[in-house]
């Protein structure tokens, strides 16, 4: 790391702390040269394959304002866009993959949208999953209205256990 006053090529690691959010780490750093203190942070480089081709750094604040276009006109706050975004790049990082395509980006954004918004989440894939025909809705709303169990009412083996239902109560 060349020194930003003296431009010497090397510099000694004084201080070593991750941030709050642990997506990086803050090191102070002292010039053996000139003896000034300067400060860095360094982050894990996180890239998305374009459907181009294109090679672009992962960014949260696109994540964000693709999702508010979703959101528009809907009952949903700046912060829990915010906290959405979080998520997916929480998620993409958690892949352990250096580079990730924008279909890969998607996905990590369908799950936390569909909980926060059904409405934004239908409007999000159907861009998103190209949606040509009514029926695409269609099967996207019937997927959305079959009932899912909850993760702590599952069996061990991982499905959800068979409650036999009275046919009058079936009607």
């Amino acid at each position: 790391m060349h020194c930003p006053f003296c431009r010497h090529p090397d510099s000694r690691v004084v201080d070593s702390r991750t941030t709050d959010d642990g997506t990086s780490i803050r090191r102070r750093r002292q010039c053996p040269d000139c003896s000034r203190r300067f400060t860095t942070v360094e982050t894990a480089s996180l890239m998305v394959i374009k459907r181009s081709g294109v090679t672009e750094p992962f960014s949260r604040t696109k994540v964000i304002s693709g999702v508010r276009k979703a959101c528009q006109g809907r009952p949903v706050t700046e912060d829990a866009l915010a906290k959405l975004g979080q998520r997916v790049e929480e998620a993409v990082r958690a892949t352990g993959s250096a580079e990730l395509t924008t279909h890969d980006v998607g996905l990590a954004i369908l799950g936390p949208l569909q909980e926060l918004d059904l409405v934004a989440y239908l409007r999000f894939a159907s861009v998103y999953k190209a949606f040509d025909t009514l029926e695409d809705f269609e099967t996207a709303i019937a997927e959305l209205r079959e009932p899912r169990p909850h993760p702590h009412e599952c069996e061990p083996g991982g499905t959800a256990p068979v409650v036999p239902v009275p046919a009058s109560a079936a009607d």
